[in-house]
């Protein structure tokens, strides 16, 4: 099965291709842009059929944060096929060999938004993020106390220096949040306002992006950098009781505010959302930080991965560091769900509760110690 990159005079047949699989329309107007993107920020491989594109796969080169460091990521999206050449292995090559190039090019991590999340199971990739929305009615926007700061309100048509570095120290915190870079934030902002929480000092210190459209406030993100940032954001929501009648909050599920409002028990749904795969396994493990100190003696680890064969290795966790093995493993941890826990989203005992990993107590204990506690988030979209 020959795999190629597709050229730039094809980029119209992939838009095509995805415009049939999806179930969209690109306008006259947004072609010009998305061509521009794929261009500049995107690598297209596909699979031709009589000379035109039957399957296809964007590549898009990003960075995350994990551990407050910024990691090397390939993101996939736009995977799709015909349906006549459907059921001929085409997805799963392409995904194969966009594996081995982010290998090559050094990307650690790859993610991406399921259209199935047990399809994309199969090539190990693993939900690592949830999402919190919550829906509140007219009655539930009752302002909190005052706080000193103000609120600026704008129309952003790109990345503006106080909403990128709030956004960085918040990202940082978490497993998994994009590196947003210039050209990203166009995307993220796009048709929507902005409105940033600046404290008595004229620092930013929180913002919200949103929408509002037939009486109904949606806020994309919420991202405050401290209580009295929270309060005054809330406060702003609050501000527009008499324009809607209901306000739509995505956050991540670990968000303080709900907690504290008069009414806490709104509608609430949680959902999983993006998933993660470590593409290269020798690299992640010498650069993720795990409490090495912790261990009393080695722990022996195996990682299967039936899609890229490159990572079935056994590696042995000790004081001096990690290293690869031939001794028997201790432990049996597949790739997808080392991810999964590296990135704070499961503990080791919650995947053994379901049998998804192999080892005795003790040996859990000792994995659990080594993996710090953190939290993962995504909010992004590709």
């Amino acid at each position: 099965m020959n795999i190629i990159t597709l050229k730039e005079e094809q980029y119209i047949e992939a838009m095509h291709l995805s415009e049939y699989a999806f179930q969209y329309k690109v306008t006259e107007e947004r072609i010009p842009q998305l061509i521009e993107r794929m261009k500049k920020h995107q690598i297209l491989y596909g699979i031709l059929n009589d000379q035109k594109v039957a399957a296809k796969l964007h590549l898009l080169p990003h960075y995350v944060y994990l551990q407050g460091e910024k990691w090397k990521m390939g993101g996939i999206a736009g995977v799709a096929t015909y349906p006549e050449y459907r059921r001929n292995g085409y997805v799963k090559a392409l995904l194969s060999h966009s594996l081995e190039a982010m290998k090559s090019k050094g990307m650690t991590l790859s993610m991406l938004h399921p259209f199935d999340v047990a399809f994309y199971r199969k090539y190990g990739w693993e939900l690592f993020s949830n999402r919190l929305t919550t829906t509140l009615k007219k009655s539930d926007l009752k302002r909190k106390r005052e706080v000193y700061g103000k609120i600026k309100r704008w129309s952003p048509e790109g990345e503006h220096p106080d909403l990128s570095a709030i956004y960085e120290r918040y990202a940082s915190q978490f497993s998994g949040m994009l590196v947003r870079d210039a050209a990203w934030w166009k995307t993220v902002v796009s048709d929507m306002q902005a409105a940033a929480y600046y404290d008595e000092s004229g620092i930013a210190s929180g913002f919200m992006l949103y929408v509002i459209k037939d009486s109904k406030m949606t806020v994309e993100e919420f991202i405050p950098l401290h209580a009295e940032a929270r309060i005054g954001l809330w406060n702003f929501i609050c501000q527009h009781d008499s324009m809607v009648e209901e306000v739509k909050l995505i956050t991540n599920e670990q968000e303080p505010l709900f907690f504290s409002l008069l009414e806490p028990r709104v509608e609430s749904d949680v959902k999983p959302y993006f998933m993660v795969r470590i593409v290269d396994v020798e690299a992640f493990l010498q650069k993720f930080s795990f409490k090495l100190e912790s261990l009393n003696e080695p722990l022996r680890v195996s990682v299967t991965d039936s899609f890229a064969q490159w990572t079935n290795k056994t590696f042995v966790f000790s004081n001096h560091g990690i290293e690869e093995t031939e001794e028997e493993a201790d432990i049996h941890i597949s790739i997808q769900h080392l991810a999964t826990i590296c990135f704070g989203y499961k503990r080791p005992a919650q995947l053994v509760e379901v049998g998804l990993m192999e080892g005795n107590d003790q040996t859990i204990e000792q994995l659990d110690t080594l993996i710090p506690h953190t939290q993962s988030f995504f909010y992004d979209f590709f």
